[in-house]
C-alpha cells in the first residue's frame, strides 16, 4: 500500500511538473528566467515561486465548493420557518462577515489547537504537543468566511425566485426537494452567479492572509526572495502580475460558465 502512494504521489508531481506554467517544460521562467535570479533549480527564485503559485490556487480551489455548500446551507437556514435556524444562520454570517479575515484566521489556527491539545489532555493525553496543519487551517478560515458572503448573495437570489415557482413544483406533484433541485437551483445559479463571481475574485486574494501563518503561498515565497535578494519591487511586482494572471484566467473562465449559466435563456 505505501508503495502505492509513493507512485501515486511521484506520477502526481511528474504531472503537475508538466504543467507548470512557471517551471515545467514550457515554463515562464525555464525560457525567460535563465540565468537570472528568476531561474529555475538551485540558481534562481523560480521554483520556490512556482510552489507559491500551487499553493494559492490549490487554497482557493480547495475553498471555493467547501464555502459554496456550507453558504448554501446557511442561506436555507436564514430563510427557515423555523426560528432557532434562522437565528442562527443570522449570528453566523454576522460573526464572519464583521470580523477581519486576518484574526478568523488566528482565531481557528491557534484556536484549534488549543481546543484539540486542552481535549487531548483531559482524555489523558500525554504525547508531543499537537501541530494544525498551516493549508488546513487556511482553507477552513477562508471556507467560513466565504460562506457568510456566499449565504447573502444566495440568500438574495432566493428571494428573486417567484414563490410561484414553488407552487408550480406542487402543482406537479413534486417534493420540495425535487422542486429545489429541478426548478429553483437553476433559477438560482443564473441569478447568483454575478455575486458569486465577485466573491471569487475576492477569495484570490484573500488567500495571501495564508502567508501569515507560513504557508508557502505566493505572497510568502516573493517575501522571503525579498529580504534574500534585497529587491523588493521586482518580487512584490512578480506577485502583483501572478495575482493579476490569476484574475484574468478566471475571468475569460467565468465568462464561459456565465455562458453555460444562460444556456436555456429564451432569445428576445
Amino acid at each position: 500500500m505505501g508503495g502505492l502512494f509513493s507512485a501515486l504521489g511521484s506520477f502526481w508531481s511528474s504531472l503537475v511538473h508538466i504543467f507548470d506554467p512557471l517551471c515545467g517544460p514550457v515554463g515562464i521562467f525555464t525560457w525567460l528566467g535563465q540565468s537570472t535570479i528568476l531561474a529555475c533549480g538551485d540558481t534562481g527564485w523560480g521554483d520556490e515561486i512556482a510552489v507559491g503559485l500551487q499553493i494559492t490556487v490549490s487554497v482557493a480551489i480547495v475553498t471555493l465548493p467547501i464555502g459554496l455548500v456550507i453558504g448554501f446551507l446557511v442561506a436555507l437556514g436564514q430563510q427557515s420557518e423555523e426560528k432557532s435556524l434562522r437565528l442562527a444562520a443570522g449570528v453566523y454570517t454576522t460573526i464572519f462577515r464583521g470580523l477581519p479575515e486576518l484574526l478568523t484566521l488566528f482565531i481557528i489556527y491557534y484556536g484549534m489547537q488549543i481546543l484539540i491539545q486542552n481535549l487531548l489532555d483531559f482524555a489523558g493525553y500525554s504525547g508531543p504537543p499537537v501541530e494544525i496543519n498551516a493549508f488546513l487551517a487556511g482553507v477552513i478560515a477562508l471556507s467560513v468566511v466565504f460562506s457568510a458572503y456566499c449565504s447573502e448573495v444566495l440568500l438574495s437570489a432566493f428571494r428573486a425566485i417567484p414563490k410561484g415557482q414553488y407552487e408550480a413544483g406542487d402543482a406537479l406533484g413534486l417534493h420540495r426537494g425535487r422542486t429545489l433541485r429541478l426548478i429553483v437551483l437553476p433559477q438560482l445559479v443564473r441569478i447568483a452567479l454575478p455575486g458569486l463571481t465577485n466573491l471569487w475574485m475576492v477569495l484570490l486574494k484573500d488567500t495571501s492572509y495564508v502567508s501569515i501563518i507560513s504557508l508557502a503561498d505566493i505572497l510568502r515565497q516573493t517575501s522571503v526572495a525579498v529580504r534574500v535578494t534585497k529587491e523588493p519591487f521586482f518580487f512584490y511586482g512578480i506577485a502583483c502580475c501572478l495575482y493579476l494572471a490569476l484574475a484574468i484566467l478566471s475571468s475569460f473562465l467565468l465568462v464561459y460558465v456565465d455562458r453555460w449559466a444562460k444556456r436555456s435563456e429564451v432569445r428576445r
